[in-house]
């Protein structure tokens, strides 16, 4: 440990983020992107906003809470906007979970969530899943900071219901339920419509995968509004100018721009169910998936070789290690045509090592 850093740092174990290789001819399908990129309307919008960088960005963010609240039917002072739902993220951790009881999150889910718990020195405990990996949320209940649910979860791609997500609301009805959904837009219902039932429910989405604007780095939260009012809090504590004029221009006409996002999660959706299909046909067992990726193992393949092998092969997928995830892979959708080059290299590993 550093002498001069804090007794704090030298505890942390921070989140390891994906690999963002140079390697050519990729097939990159281990960070859940978007492969049809974004809105031709948000790349206007960001040329358009480039003329006027000498100037501080709106630190309100008037325009882009304005465009979420009207597709999800709320009003501006119940949207929050931060830079990435990983920064919105922390900011409702800081805000909402310090009661001195542990927070609550299953122990195979998005890997940031014990991490922040350790920057900001708060109890937490991991709910085990079951043996199918899947999580039950009459689990979550009793003393509790709050509870953080990823919906579709990462990295499974398991979807919870509204009736799901009621049923936790209502078994800490005095601590905040989180529910995660970065990847609500690819076969999940989002729980924004439980906001005007439940004061206790803070939505958190992302821009980084359906509307496919991971590189501007732009989240949001949806919640009543003493819950904003805290982000809010937290986040002029912290950097009053999370968003810069570009990102703000670009997800705003991003959000605005319904057909492109339709067209492009719909594309998504079919791809996914047609690779399901043919990694069943190659012996994987793939789990049901609401999410743009899918988690898959084979019984007769260890997967950290497998994800070896295809790196050799110039398409790089992501394994987590870990007691309840080293046998599993996860695979992010990404065109028809990455994904039979994906298929192609599969086949070729499977009957190489049989």
């Amino acid at each position: 440990m550093n002498s001069l850093w804090s007794p704090l740092v030298g505890q942390l174990t921070p989140y390891v983020p994906g690999e963002q290789p140079k390697i050519s001819d990729l097939i990159k399908l281990n960070t859940n992107e978007l492969p049809y990129g974004p809105s031709p309307r948000a790349i206007e919008a960001i040329r358009d906003a480039a003329g006027e960088l000498q100037l501080y960005p709106d630190p309100d963010a008037v325009a882009l809470r304005d465009a979420i609240a009207t597709r999800y039917g709320l009003t501006r002072n119940e949207v929050f906007t931060g830079n990435g739902s990983d920064e919105v993220l922390a900011h409702a951790f800081r805000a909402f979970f310090d009661h001195g009881d542990p927070v609550l999150f299953p122990d195979v889910t998005y890997s940031f969530y014990p991490v922040y718990c350790q920057l900001f020195g708060l109890p937490f405990t991991r709910i085990p899943v079951g043996d199918d990996l899947q999580v039950r949320v009459e689990d979550f209940s009793g003393p509790c900071s709050g509870v953080v649910l990823a919906s579709p979860n990462a990295p499974t791609g398991q979807i919870f219901s509204l009736d799901e997500i009621r049923q936790l609301l209502r078994a800490v009805p005095d601590r905040v339920v989180l529910i995660d959904e970065a990847y609500v837009d690819f076969g999940a219902e989002s729980s924004a419509a439980l906001i005007r039932e439940f004061r206790n429910l803070l939505v958190v989405q992302t821009f980084s995968k359906s509307r496919g604007l991971a590189g501007l780095r732009v989240g949001f939260a949806m919640g009543h509004e003493s819950l904003t009012e805290a982000l809010v809090r937290v986040k002029d504590s912290f950097n009053s100018y999370p968003l810069d004029r570009l990102a703000l221009a670009g997800a705003t006409a991003a959000m605005e721009d319904e057909e492109w996002f339709r067209q492009t999660t719909a594309r998504v959706i079919a791809t996914r169910e047609r690779l399901s299909g043919l990694l069943e046909e190659l012996g994987f067992r793939v789990l049901p998936s609401g999410a743009n990726f899918v988690y898959v193992s084979h019984g007769d393949r260890d997967a950290a070789a497998l994800a070896a092998q295809l790196r050799e092969r110039a398409v790089i997928v992501r394994h987590l290690k870990g007691p309840r995830t080293s046998a599993w892979l996860r695979i992010t959708i990404g065109t028809d045509e990455q994904c039979e080059k994906l298929v192609v290299a599969l086949r070729d590993i499977l009957k190489r090592n049989d």
